[in-house]
């Protein structure tokens, strides 16, 4: 089988892996048929995380079920399913508490057992408590496949930074970030019911998609002027802040615009948070909380999958460019040049 392999810096390709076989009676081995490029791929594409030479990349993967172990009940061979980034057990302290992406197990994609989901297979160890079946009568349907594939991750993702800020009917939010995330959250906040959606990004094409997904203003200003703009707007600030970014001047921009005893609901991978520090004297001086962390998208899957389906829901305009296995790498530096919001890679 075919698979993308992380080789260094700006450097994915295509190469010849064994193809994962059931091992377990708990597995599933899955025909991955579509699958994508995600924001924290470039991370270790940038060299800006480290990641081990060698090893299968993709976390997002969708497909049909090829062979199941003898324990698995919950799908069966020729199921469509899609596949959280993160593996979970189900049965955990952690996983029966909806924290998914805390499962005792440890299991994940990317390492030579499961494989990466950028690859034309994966075993997913855990069946049971990691695949989400689409029903049948949509199983074959592409446009719904494309809308449902982002629950694999940035749906998921966004929506829990709404859910993380407490947003609900009548809100005012504001939303920092204008990548797939950030333009995730903006449909998961109007989903949740709020009035007024603002917005922050530095990318005019990305913010008109933001207003199509229900953002009622738009900040694409930088630094102070962007943090003036939106407590203008908010007029002293949001109760409700979603981070959708994960850099340390996402952060400070999400403190510095929520009002006091707001709540910042965060997602993005705190990259750089560590070294540049936290504004926590603004949080504490303003009584602003602090909720989130790593996305337990498995927890979501069912709730977004129903509002997919029913035509409430579509973040498939996040996929701005679609390119087949062989040209993942092309998927990886269009995201990179910011040619792309979020690249769609069909095995």
């Amino acid at each position: 089988m075919r698979a993308a392999i992380y080789e260094g810096p700006g450097e994915v390709v295509v190469e010849d892996v064994p193809k994962p076989e059931v091992e377990s009676p708990e597995d599933a081995v899955i025909r991955v048929t579509h699958t994508a490029v995600c924001g924290s791929d470039l991370w270790f594409y940038r060299g800006d995380s480290d990641r081990e030479e060698g090893s299968r990349v993709g976390h997002e993967p969708m497909g049909i079920v090829e062979a199941v172990g003898d324990d698995v009940t919950s799908v069966e061979p020729g199921d469509r399913v899609l596949a959280p980034f993160a593996i979970s057990c189900g049965e955990c302290e952690f996983c029966r508490k909806g924290l998914y992406t805390s499962c005792v197990e440890e299991e994940g994609w990317g390492n030579e057992a499961n494989g990466g989901g950028q690859g034309e297979y994966v075993k997913c160890p855990y069946a049971d408590g990691t695949l989400v079946r689409v029903p049948d009568r949509y199983a074959d349907d592409e446009d719904t496949l494309e809308s449902l594939l982002p629950l694999t991750d940035v749906m998921g993702t966004g929506h829990h930074a709404a859910v993380s800020a407490g947003v609900g009917e009548g809100d005012t939010v504001v939303v920092v970030g204008d990548g797939a995330v950030g333009l995730c959250g903006v449909l998961a906040a109007q989903r949740l019911g709020a009035e007024r959606i603002v917005a922050m990004g530095h990318h005019e094409d990305r913010l008109e998609l933001a207003e199509e997904f229900g953002a009622t203003e738009t900040v694409s200003a930088r630094g102070e002027e962007a943090v003036e703009r939106a407590t203008e707007l908010t007029y002293g600030g949001a109760n409700q802040v979603m981070e959708c970014v994960g850099a340390a001047a996402a952060m400070d921009t999400a403190i510095a615009v929520a009002r006091p005893g707001g709540t910042v609901g965060y997602v993005g991978v705190p990259h750089g948070v560590a070294d540049e520090g936290l504004d926590v004297f603004t949080m504490f001086s303003d009584n602003v909380t602090l909720n989130g962390g790593v996305a337990p998208v498995r927890a979501y899957a069912e709730d977004l999958m129903a509002d997919v389906l029913q035509g409430t829901l579509d973040p498939s305009p996040i996929f701005t460019e679609t390119v087949g296995l062989e040209d993942v790498d092309e998927g990886y530096r269009a995201m990179d040049e910011r040619d792309a919001i979020k690249v769609l890679v069909k095995p």
